[in-house]
Formats: structure tokens, sequence, C-alpha cells
């Protein structure tokens, strides 16, 4: 699943991982896809995903969904992707921090994981929320999704596992001790 992965972080029922790999071939299930508003096919990971889920059957569930506001979370089926659900999280654009990015980006990690819970998900993957070209500080949206996970993973059996895909972020995570 990855090139490069941290030892699980135990407690007594979590368990959180950092790792490099593409999330796309993730066997977890559900893949949490770092989605625009409008749930339309989009860049970087965002299109990744709608590329190995199918484009045209993900377009048309998203469609009918219609939307999601920053900070929420919606799901569809995974369709060709390994796993049984992609949840989608709308991230905040980094606007210098005084607009509510930190709160709508603890949001994206709250409200997908606990649609994942109410799913009956044993298994999450989360790439590093709007820390791509909507331009969040890497080393800042590291320590907001760890913290996130780690909370909501107290008391529970859940694994989570946050894919990062670029060599340079995976170096600021280990840096950080994530990795």
């Amino acid at each position: 699943m990855s090139r490069t992965e941290n030892r699980a972080r135990k407690g007594t029922d979590m368990a959180f991982r950092v790792c490099q790999g593409d999330i796309v071939k993730a066997r977890v299930d559900a893949i949490v896809n770092a989605a625009n508003t409008g749930l339309q096919h989009g860049g970087g990971v965002c299109g990744a995903i709608f590329r190995a889920a199918g484009p045209e059957k993900l377009q048309a569930a998203c469609n009918a969904i219609g939307g999601c506001p920053v900070g929420k979370a919606v799901l569809t089926a995974g369709f060709d992707v390994p796993a049984r659900y992609i949840i989608h999280t709308v991230g905040p654009v980094w606007q210098g921090g005084g607009c509510g990015e930190e709160a709508q980006l603890r949001g994206c990690y709250q409200n997908a994981l606990r649609l994942a819970a109410e799913k009956g998900c044993a298994s999450v993957a989360f790439p590093l929320i709007s820390a791509g070209i909507f331009g969040y500080p890497k080393r800042e949206a590291l320590r907001i999704a760890r913290e996130e996970i780690e909370a909501f993973l107290a008391g529970k059996d859940m694994e989570v596992t946050l894919m990062l895909f670029d060599e340079g972020t995976a170096a600021l995570a280990a840096e950080m001790g994530l990795l």
C-alpha cells in the first residue's frame, strides 16, 4: 500500500498511521476525497479519485447529492476503487489563517470520521486535506489532521491512515515524528 510507513499508533482501541502512497489503491472501507463544494471532478487527489472510481459514475453520484459546504462531508459508493465508499469533504482555501480556516479544516476530519463510523467502516484513508491547491500550510494541516484523528479514535475501534502522496510532505511528517 505504501513505500514508507510508520508503525500504527495504538491506544486501547485505536490505530492511526501515516504513510506515503496512493490513496486510490488503499485497501480500506472508505477513502476520503478532498472535494470542491460543487462535488465536481477536479485536479489533484480529487481528480485521481474520480479517474480511478470511474469518472462518469462518480460524477453522476455527486450530481445527485448536489454539493457539499466547506467543512462538511457526504458519501458515495466507491465504484471502481478498492474502497466500499468515498467520503467527500471540502476543505478551506487558505486565506492567511484569519478566516476560520482551522475550524473548517477540523470540521472536515470530524465530519468525515463521523460519517465513516455511521456507515460501519472499520478502516478509512485520508489525504492531507486542503494542503494541495487550496494552499493550507502543510505543517499546520498535518498537526490538525493528527489532532482530530487521534481525538476521534480515543476509545473507538477503527483504523485511520493519513496517506501522503509526495515525498516532500512525507519528509515533513517524518520531521514532525508522524512517519
